[in-house]
């Protein structure tokens, strides 16, 4: 994390996958607490050497004293639990609301994919569609996170989530009348797309305030956890009320649902709230957060990962709604199921994260490599049921991807420059969409869902290798490839540094 002014002591990540070659291993008793001994890089990318000429002397670190057994026992008793930050009121009814608009948000989403591919039957127009509830966030994502850094975080998040009901309200209308024409899907889409510019960074940026440094990466796990397990029963509910009563029925759903999460941000008490004073007014704020990720490795390659996953590998809205239409002729239910299996995968993934209570970057390496390549094999799948448990896996992968990135990134960022970080997380993440559901669509349309869904998959692997290469790179470390216990095991050793020559007076 960076250690500048006004910074908040918000943890850096616990273990470094990537050390450096000068790096010893955190045996320090102390560094099990963030707060009282910040790291000395943000997340354990060497800093840049001196220069030197070979010949001065250099300074060794000083030998720490290792933990003994009962204190490493009593280390362990310490470490938080998978659900600890539910202990936290605020944060508890922050989670609970979101439950329940969550669910209301995949009922939307499923609706309003079968709506537009029923309206239109064009794989391209839910790719439009996908792509404009993304655009604003592309367009806009930068200067959202500036007015979020300058705006309290809470009264935000109130008018956003009004907003975001209201649009879903007005869609239900439209449906339930028999009035509804694919450019009211399309004008619905962006207008969700206009609120989450604020809303997504607001949201991220609140956690902390909520439950304090401590427990920022368990109540980031814990969101995911909760947007994956709304999106097992979300999916599930569309698919009925989509075949029994209509879409109509799923719009309305949702904009109801954001009573419950405006109930519990009103019900909050705010002297238990970790506030990050708001940064005042002031030019040039959007280039000080450019430059910002970019001299750190440690925040920009991870984003740009996401960039290149979110854009060319999430796009399940249009290759899932191909699958279950064009490819097995399974109608909605088909579509409803493939949903919710990934979603099943997508809550084991979080729990997961939660559990881990380190963010590596190894992991989101691997994890990435991983989901691009679980996409081209799903690709070639010869059967419905095939395709379907292999969603299982494709959720986990992707959904470890996302929080592992998400939490390293909040957790290596100064909290006076967390809006304007995670605004630049979102939009890459989110805003790529735009430029990669038109493409993918029609990729889908023309060659088949087999080759579009391959293509997201091949673009993904490669990026993760690639990006996993740089940051190595960075680190000063290269791959090895061994076995252990009889399995292979990829590890990370530093470079061999070249030895200075020595010449003869």
């Amino acid at each position: 994390m960076s250690t500048g002014s006004g910074a908040d002591s918000a943890p850096a990540p616990a273990a470094h996958d990537f050390p450096s070659a000068h790096e010893s291993h955190p045996t320090d008793r102390t560094a099990s607490s963030a707060s009282e001994c910040p790291a000395p890089a943000a997340s354990g990318l060497p800093a840049a050497p001196a220069a030197s000429g070979g010949s001065t002397p250099v300074e060794r670190p000083t030998p720490v004293e290792r933990p003994t057994p009962v204190e490493r026992r009593t280390h362990e008793r310490r470490k938080p639990g998978m659900f600890s930050s539910l202990r936290v009121r605020n944060y508890r009814l922050f989670f609970l609301g979101q439950v329940v608009s969550n669910t209301g948000t995949w009922m939307q989403r499923i609706a309003q994919d079968w709506l537009v591919l029923s309206l239109t039957g064009s794989s391209t127009a839910v790719g439009v569609t996908t792509a404009l509830q993304f655009l604003p966030m592309l367009l806009f994502g930068l200067y959202g996170g500036v007015l979020v850094d300058r705006l309290p975080k809470r009264p935000t998040l109130l008018v956003t989530q009004s907003a975001m009901g209201a649009t879903g309200l007005a869609l239900a209308f439209l449906t339930l009348s028999g009035h509804v024409q694919v450019w009211h899907v399309y004008l619905a889409a962006f207008a969700v797309g206009l609120a989450t510019v604020l809303d997504n960074p607001a949201r991220q940026s609140f956690v902390s305030e909520m439950v304090g440094p401590g427990q920022l990466q368990n109540a980031v796990s814990l969101n995911s956890a909760n947007f994956q397990s709304a999106r097992l029963v979300g999916p599930a509910v569309a698919g009925v009320l989509i075949t029994g009563v209509g879409t109509g029925w799923a719009f309305l759903l949702n904009g109801l649902s954001f009573i419950a999460p405006i109930a519990g941000l009103m019900l909050m008490r705010a002297r238990e709230l970790h506030v990050v004073e708001p940064t005042p007014r002031g030019r040039g704020q959007l280039r000080e957060g450019l430059r910002y990720v970019a001299r750190r490795p440690e925040l920009i390659w991870p984003i740009v990962l996401v960039g290149f996953i979110g854009t060319f590998g999430f796009n399940f809205p249009v290759w899932l709604s191909a699958y279950a239409d064009h490819v097995f002729h399974a109608g909605a239910g088909a579509y409803s199921l493939f949903n919710t299996l990934m979603a099943l995968g997508s809550l084991a993934g979080a729990l997961l994260a939660a559990r881990r209570g380190t963010t590596r970057l190894r992991v989101l390496i691997a994890a990435a490599a991983a989901f691009g390549a679980l996409e081209i094999v799903a690709a070639v799948a010869p059967s419905l049921w095939l395709f379907s448990l292999l969603m299982v896996p494709i959720g986990i992968f992707g959904l470890t991807v996302n929080v592992t990135a998400n939490t390293a990134v909040q957790m290596g960022t100064d909290p006076a420059m967390r809006g304007r970080v995670m605004a630049l997380f979102m939009m890459v993440f989110m805003g790529g969409t735009p430029l990669g559901a038109p493409l993918v669509g029609w990729v889908t349309d023309v060659y088949g869902a087999r080759v579009g869904f391959a293509l997201g998959g091949l673009i993904s692997a490669l990026a993760a290798a690639t990006i996993g290469v740089f940051l190595a790179r960075a680190a000063g470390v290269r791959p090895t490839v061994g076995w252990h216990r009889g399995h292979p095991r990829v590890r990370f050793v530093p470079r061999e540094q070249p030895q200075p020559v020595v010449t003869a007076a």
